[in-house]
């Protein structure tokens, strides 16, 4: 585990940041932006396990807290460099779990035959946010791997399953789908 001795460095000042192998790149650099994402997802899963859920969602999403930790600290470490051997990384049955999950949540769930507004209970809406801040994570790693970054297609397959998760977890959260808002399409226009 890492030792925190100071929490003021000022090696940022200057618009910089260190990557875990000790680079500096600048803050607005697409790999800060990938992993900067992850950690605010990881805040607004925080934001959610303040609300009272079902039986069991906590303890999940707890857990994703650190897989989502693992998968900033995996963003934040370029793939050539020494430390990655040495940090976690995200795997195929962390996805696999995430698709037995869903399979578990929509087994739960009434059918829907229209989208859905974020809303409903404030867990629900608490994680339709996480949701979309899912899906912009998701953009900022791909567009990392556009920079030609190197990136474990594990952690793209994560996050699109964890996006469709919190959808589904938003629907448990709202009576089982039951309370779950409708979208009512407005009027045709000619």
């Amino acid at each position: 585990m890492p030792k925190i001795d100071k929490i003021i460095t000022r090696g940022g000042d200057k618009g910089e940041t260190s990557l875990v192998d000790g680079s500096r790149v600048a803050k607005c650099s697409q790999r800060v932006k990938a992993y900067g994402t992850a950690d605010e997802l990881n805040s607004v899963l925080g934001l959610v396990r303040c609300e009272e859920l079902p039986e069991g969602l906590s303890e999940k999403l707890l857990q994703l807290q650190n897989e989502l930790f693992d998968l900033g600290c995996e963003l934040a470490t370029p793939a050539d460099s020494k430390p990655a051997d040495k940090i976690p990384h995200v795997r195929q049955f962390q996805v696999d779990l995430l698709e037995q999950w869903l399979e578990e949540t929509n087994r739960q769930l009434e059918p829907i035959h229209n989208f859905v507004l974020p809303g409903g209970s404030r867990a629900a809406a608490t994680l339709h946010l996480a949701r979309t801040v899912t899906r912009r994570c998701e953009r900022e790693v791909v567009a990392l791997i556009k920079t030609g970054a190197k990136i474990n297609p594990c952690c793209l397959r994560f996050l699109n399953r964890l996006s469709d998760l919190c959808f589904v977890w938003a629907r448990l959260c709202n009576d089982q789908g039951r309370t779950d808002i409708r979208w009512q399409p407005g009027p045709q226009r000619k």
